[in-house]
């Protein structure tokens, strides 16, 4: 299972996007290993309102999607 990241330069400077991306790979290392699709490459896309949101929140985002996936 791969996993890749995206947040384009619209969302803020390079700290802020290494910031999203961060806690994008720690919900992949988390979640992915019993949620993910096996055998699929997942793709995460960071968007504005993400920034502010809060870790629980994304990561309750990320299980809903991992979810729609698996079906």
């Amino acid at each position: 299972m791969r996993v890749g990241f995206t947040v384009t330069k619209k969302i803020g400077n390079a700290v802020t996007r290494n910031r999203m991306k961060r806690r994008f790979r720690a919900l992949a290392r988390e979640l992915l290993p019993q949620s993910g699709v096996a055998g699929a490459d997942h793709v995460v896309i960071g968007r504005q309102s993400g920034v502010e949101r809060d870790y629980a929140d994304l990561r309750k985002d990320l299980q809903t999607a991992l979810k729609k996936a698996a079906r």
